[in-house]
């Protein structure tokens, strides 16, 4: 298989990316280990990361439990920083899945716990995402979902989802929300249960 060489243009937007899911003005608006422990989390959960990016959040998770914590991103070169990352931090719970979320690879009922930070906007169609983040979370299992507000005054920049279709989208998927809130002006979350 022939690797595919990154053009100074690519490897700039690449660059920019990987500053801005490990940058501090992340870290500040909300900090990853603030937002799991918003979550009635176990050693035993196991957790599913949906475009896990530079593990902003797949490290901490995997620092919080014993169990499995599965990384997934349809860039193997995002994968490859979590694995990096994660023989930093000797951890050996991470398993790197490179895959679309809107097909998830997982078993039905498998995952306690289903994080999606700024990534729902990517997707092809919410609902069908929806369905098969309920469909790998088991009975009870959380949803956590991270995004930035869809603000009718601003067109450029990526595609958003105003907080009030992500509640209508979660709620129609048949996840009852028990927490909402806005860490910032336009960042908000959604925490689910299945």
């Amino acid at each position: 298989m022939k690797e595919h060489k990154c053009n100074s243009k690519e490897k700039e937007i690449f660059t920019r990316k990987i500053e801005f899911l490990d940058g501090s003005k992340r870290r500040e608006d909300l900090p990853p280990e603030k937002l799991l422990n918003l979550l009635p989390m176990t050693r035993t959960d196991t957790i599913l990361d949906l475009g896990a990016g530079t593990g902003y959040l797949t490290i901490p998770a995997a620092k919080a439990v014993d169990s499995l914590v599965y990384a997934l991103d349809r860039d193997p070169n995002m994968l490859e920083i979590i694995n990096t990352k994660a023989q930093k931090e000797n951890l050996t719970n991470i398993k790197a899945m490179q895959a679309d979320i809107d097909h998830i690879r997982l078993s039905n009922d498998s995952i306690g716990i289903v994080l999606a930070s700024l990534v729902l906007h990517e997707t092809k169609t919410i609902s069908k995402t929806l369905q098969e983040i309920k469909r790998v979370l088991k009975e009870s299992g959380y949803f956590v979902c991270v995004e930035i507000e869809k603000l009718d005054h601003v067109n450029d920049g990526p595609p958003r989802i105003s907080s009030s279709i992500m509640e209508q989208e979660i709620t129609n998927a048949g996840m009852d929300i028990i927490q909402k809130f806005f860490p910032t002006d336009s960042l908000y979350v959604f925490i689910a249960r299945k």
